[in-house]
């Protein structure tokens, strides 16, 4: 009997391997997207995107307006914003101008951010979803980055969305219920070399956020920490570099192995729909990677000592377009 448990749990745990190496999210994510709440369930729903002018956030703005959501789009960009709130619309005829609210917002403006609210609640009366995405990421050496672009990657990644955040959470006590959305990382799970100071803005937010969503418990307001891998964006065009007086300036190639932002609305919309506490974005060997170093962390560890030695050379080097 023993020896057939044992053969059983090896099989099981083979089974479990290959659907992880064959997948683009968490086994969890993966079992919701086949049997759990579609993102249709989310219509009616008044949802506030940050960072909506491009990347996630623009893709997540086309396909929550797909199943009817009612959108506030904010990044600090307008004329781009009103692109996405225009192709919104011509997507999707069965919604109308005003289910689309335009609001400029700097996260760095922190004295903007309760007004911007104020605006938004006179607007549509309600918040149901604040998805914080808005942020910026960073390409240099630990050593090498300069304590200024550390302080300017906390403030744009933690501190401007805590503060949006502390201005919509009343709001959210009041009627008793709410959602807020958090677009972390991969690399807010584990360090990872020549991203040190985004990979240490991702760690925050989870500390912070996690607190929340304990604290937020009998107020029926949760937390979904999204951890994206690569995903197709402007996120190096806009990555800090070592000073920060310059930025990378980098665009991303069509051939590189990253996730579409499409692909990566849709697996945040489910998350979205079935309430989910966190969840896994990308392909492999990342996904698979990160499994090992949440069971394994000590070996995981070891072993991407190694592997991210070679990715220290080729910042040495002078690379800088790396995942």
């Amino acid at each position: 009997m023993f020896d057939l448990l044992v053969v059983f749990g090896v099989a099981l745990l083979f089974i479990q391997i290959i659907r992880i190496l064959l997948s683009d999210c968490d086994l969890h994510l993966q079992w919701y997207c086949k049997f759990g709440e579609t993102p249709a369930s989310l219509k009616g729903k008044v949802v506030w995107i940050t960072g909506a002018s491009s990347g996630i956030g623009e893709a997540l703005a086309y396909k929550l307006s797909s199943v009817g959501c009612k959108l506030i789009l904010s990044a600090r960009r307008e004329d781009r914003l009103k692109q996405v709130k225009d192709h919104c619309l011509k997507q999707n005829p069965g919604i109308g101008t005003g289910d689309i609210f335009i609001l400029p917002l700097d996260l760095l403006d922190f004295g903007s951010h309760a007004n911007a609210v104020e605006v938004v609640l006179k607007y549509f009366k309600k918040i149901d979803v604040l998805v914080n995405n808005a942020g910026r990421s960073q390409r240099a050496l630990w050593e090498k980055t300069s304590l200024e672009v550390d302080k300017a990657m906390l403030n744009v990644n933690v501190l401007g969305l805590l503060s949006l955040t502390k201005c919509i959470l009343p709001q959210m006590i009041k009627q008793n219920y709410g959602r807020i959305v958090i677009t972390s990382s991969l690399a807010g799970k584990l360090g990872a070399p020549g991203l040190g100071s985004y990979s240490g803005s991702k760690h925050a937010l989870h500390g912070w956020f996690e607190a929340l969503r304990i604290e937020g418990y009998n107020y029926n307001i949760d937390v979904t920490m999204v951890c994206p891998g690569p995903v197709f964006s402007e996120a190096l065009l806009h990555a800090f570099t070592e000073s920060g007086e310059n930025t990378l300036g980098v665009e991303m190639k069509p051939t590189e192995k990253r996730m579409t932002a499409e692909r990566c609305a849709y697996l945040m919309s489910v998350a979205m729909a079935n309430d989910l506490d966190e969840v896994w974005l990308s392909g492999n060997p990342e996904l698979f990677f990160l499994y090992l170093y949440q069971y394994f962390p000590t070996i995981t560890r070891r072993l991407g000592r190694r592997i991210g030695a070679k990715r220290v050379k080729k910042l040495q080097s002078g690379m800088t377009n790396l995942h």
